[in-house]
């Protein structure tokens, strides 16, 4: 275990329960059953604090043990070459103090360029390849926009996803939802719908079909990944009848991958895709917009859903849920999907370095 790199979590917005998933796991054991070192990235007071907390609420039997490290500009060095007692801790702590006390299920915006910084540390890790892996907790977007933190190109912050784009220098990247029923990619992400016809271009399909392809055969370990592709129009737009978008866009791409021997559909209707009968037999499905494919997936197991970011020089799995204010400190939180999450990223990175 000590030749493997560590995980990261970034706990994100100490408000809310970020910290309180981390510590359930670390309670049951399951940070220390994945043969990995794991590195949790929060404020050291607020950690213990939460976690006295949820022994009062008897959600936590006992309190978990960890090692903690102060994480500033100068100990980064220091982190690096952090010398994990795993035996003794469910996780490293990297202590990342917030400027404002942390209270339970109560933003304070002052609080806002920690949970930044959790981020710029976490890509910094994942690029020197510290880290095998990064797995993000939720985070309080409205937050860090009301705080005026910035993207990189000085824009609004918009979430993780474009953080690590920007960070990594990344034209595109494509987020997908996986559980054990099927992974969904996404050619569009958080758009009105009546703007996604546009943004249907030839580029993007062919941009989003290559980072998936790549990603499943470098990061999933599939040589010759199966996939199929949901049409953006009813019944794949009927022959023309319904939109021309299958036959002038969409299409036209996809036989151009076809031709080099990859093994994708044409569009299909998404009402008939989404049935057992092509999903035994596919790897990934791309979907032309987020509700075209999400609710199928989610319906399959919502709790046991992780999103990943393709694309990315690194590994980044989540959370798929928000901070869940109303649940931080109570005891009440579920860990199954930081755990899917965390399962998922260990999978991945075994099988980035056999492929590597």
């Amino acid at each position: 275990m000590s030749q493997k790199q560590p995980l990261l979590i970034t706990t994100g917005e100490p408000a809310g329960i970020g910290m309180d998933v981390v510590l359930l796991l670390a309670q049951e054991g399951k940070l220390q059953n994945l043969n990995r070192p794991i590195w949790v990235i929060a404020d050291a007071n607020a950690m213990q604090a939460r976690a006295e907390q949820l022994l009062a609420t008897g959600a936590l039997k006992s309190c978990p043990t960890w090692q903690s490290i102060t994480v500033t500009p100068s100990s980064m060095t220091d982190v690096n070459n952090a010398d994990f007692d795993i035996a003794n801790n469910a996780f490293l702590l990297l202590d990342v103090p917030c400027p404002a006390p942390v209270q339970a299920g109560y933003i304070d915006t002052k609080n806002a360029a920690m949970v930044a910084k959790q981020l710029e540390i976490a890509h910094q890790l994942a690029t020197n390849e510290t880290v095998a892996a990064i797995v993000t907790g939720p985070l309080q977007k409205s937050a860090l926009i009301d705080a005026d933190i910035k993207l990189l190109d000085g824009t609004m912050f918009s979430g993780h996803t474009e953080f690590f784009m920007q960070q990594s220098g990344c034209k595109k990247v494509v987020m997908m939802l996986a559980n054990q029923a099927m992974k969904v990619a996404l050619v569009t992400t958080h758009l009105a719908l009546r703007d996604v016809p546009a943004a249907i271009t030839a580029d993007n399909v062919r941009q989003t079909v290559q980072i998936v392809l790549d990603d499943m055969q470098s990061k999933f370990g599939m040589a010759s990944p199966r996939i199929l592709v949901c049409g953006l129009n009813p019944h794949a737009g009927e022959g023309g009848h319904l939109g021309m978008e299958e036959i002038e866009i969409i299409n036209p791409v996809l036989q151009e991958f076809i031709a080099a021997g990859v093994d994708i559909s044409e569009a299909m209707p998404a009402d008939t895709l989404f049935t057992t009968r092509h999903l035994s037999n596919c790897d990934a499905v791309i979907a032309m917009y987020h509700d075209q494919g999400l609710p199928v997936l989610k319906s399959h197991g919502f709790g046991d859903t992780v999103n990943l970011t393709l694309g990315l020089p690194y590994i980044r799995t989540s959370v798929d849920h928000g901070t869940a204010l109303d649940l931080a400190g109570r005891g009440e939180a579920s860990a199954t999907s930081l755990y899917q999450a965390l399962i998922m990223a260990n999978e991945m990175a075994d099988k980035s370095l056999t492929t590597s």
